[in-house]
């Protein structure tokens, strides 16, 4: 591993955009991005909320789910943050990850309790339309974490990680789900963050075994790669060499041990698809 960023706190949500990395900090409020090689890092934004994940619309606007305020900001030119979306009356609960499809589709999901201290019950997925109406699209979800859109923008993927399994829902053209099926299962793995690859392949962070897998559809185990760490996300470059970038932390330690969250960079065989 190549060692990117140093000194995250509770590292999550990576993202690949104007050929740089993105991570999210959650437990000090901020969005950074950095060089592939790790120069020049930047704070985009800083929000007081924990979640705090994030994607970019097509037009490349920041949008930031604070799950704080429960709602959808959007980072403008003068880089303020404004309301996108209003989340409270879909859920009570924290608001999780979130994918952005190429028509503008946003898709939130909620954990469906108050992790980690409640009695776990099912979540929920919220799409938010490009003007900015959120509604209910699926349900019955065993914690959901991380999401992906396929390429071609038909089906939206979404990590069970209670259930152990990669869950798929074909994506309409008003983007309302449909057609729930098991995408791959994850036998004792717990998918969080998730990315596509060029190959239709998905990646998958696993916290509790501290590694990220490659499966194709259907469960077919291709690649694992060990983090040392809790892995809490990860993704591809979509430019230059191929690369994994990892995201994750020791989790479940005392809470004055020092910073030991890292974005870690892997070398891999093919590049990232997909949104996001």
């Amino acid at each position: 591993m190549e060692t990117i960023i140093e000194g995250i706190v509770f590292g999550e949500s990576p993202r690949w955009r104007d050929r740089r990395v993105w991570v999210s900090d959650w437990a000090r409020g901020r969005v950074s991005s950095v060089e592939p090689d790790g120069s020049g890092e930047r704070v985009e934004a800083e929000v007081a909320s924990f979640p705090l994940c994030f994607d970019f619309l097509p037009d490349g606007d920041l949008l930031l789910v604070s799950s704080a305020d429960r709602a959808l900001l959007r980072r403008e030119a003068d880089r303020s943050l404004t309301t996108y979306a209003d989340l409270a009356g879909l859920a009570s609960t924290p608001y999780n990850d979130i994918v952005v499809d190429g028509r503008g589709n946003a898709y939130v999901n909620n954990i469906g309790y108050d992790f980690p201290g409640g009695e776990p019950r099912p979540g929920i997925v919220v799409l938010v339309t490009g003007d900015g109406r959120a509604s209910e699209v699926a349900d019955d979800l065993q914690f959901p974490n991380g999401m992906a859109v396929t390429a071609d923008g038909s089906t939206l993927v979404v990590a069970e990680s209670h259930a152990e399994q990669l869950t798929a829902y074909d994506i309409s053209a008003d983007g309302t789900l449909s057609g729930r099926r098991v995408w791959a299962e994850t036998p004792g793995d717990h998918p969080d963050g998730i990315c596509l690859d060029e190959t239709g392949a998905i990646w998958y962070a696993d916290v509790g075994n501290a590694h990220c897998r490659r499966v194709r559809e259907g469960g077919e185990l291709l690649d694992t790669i060990a983090f040392a760490r809790g892995a809490f996300s990860c993704t591809l470059s979509r430019a230059g060499e191929p690369t994994l970038f990892v995201v994750g932390q020791d989790y479940g330690g005392p809470d004055d041990a020092p910073p030991s969250g890292v974005l870690g960079a892997f070398p891999v065989r093919h590049g990232g698809a997909g949104f996001p």
